[in-house]
């Protein structure tokens, strides 16, 4: 392990139209292969339509269905004495942003539909009203860890 000092986090600069950093990360996990202008054209599409259903700030409607994804409690295997425990961690909050936008856009690939603006502009607002594959992950996650608290005297 090494012994020099961590390096420093790198935060994206946030983006254009909303001045968010959260919209930039966002971005960044969206994007395949580079493509970064193609992930803001879906993204920024999605907020368009998201606009045009809900009749609401799609910027508060993704920001909602963020709060409504990002787990607070996950489980991590550790290994003792020969057996593998699921112990419960706290998860931290640039974690839960990662996992949680990374939920958000895995669900919405696998949702049927044309295009991924449509299947992410109903994903998100489904999120956003508490229902949604993204939602069910983080409550299956926040069970697993509920229901492994016997060994969370073996946090690290």
């Amino acid at each position: 392990m090494s012994r020099r000092s961590k390096p420093a986090k790198r935060i994206p600069q946030a983006d254009p139209i909303y001045n968010s950093v959260d919209v930039a990360k966002f971005i960044n996990r969206l994007m395949r292969r580079g493509k970064k202008s193609l992930a803001q054209n879906i993204f920024y599409s999605t907020m368009e339509r998201i606009k045009e259903k809900t009749n609401e700030d799609s910027q508060e409607v993704f920001q909602k269905a963020l709060k409504n994804v990002i787990p607070l409690l996950e489980v991590k295997a550790r290994r003792i004495g020969g057996s593998t425990y699921q112990v419960p961690m706290e998860v931290k909050a640039d974690r839960g942003m990662a996992l949680g936008s990374t939920w958000l856009i895995l669900s919405a690939k696998k949702r049927s539909g044309k295009s991924m603006v449509e299947k992410l502009s109903n994903e998100i607002i489904d999120a956003s009203n508490g229902t949604g594959a993204s939602v069910k992950k983080r409550e299956d996650t926040h069970k697993m860890a509920e229901a492994n608290k016997a060994f969370a005297h073996y946090r690290y």
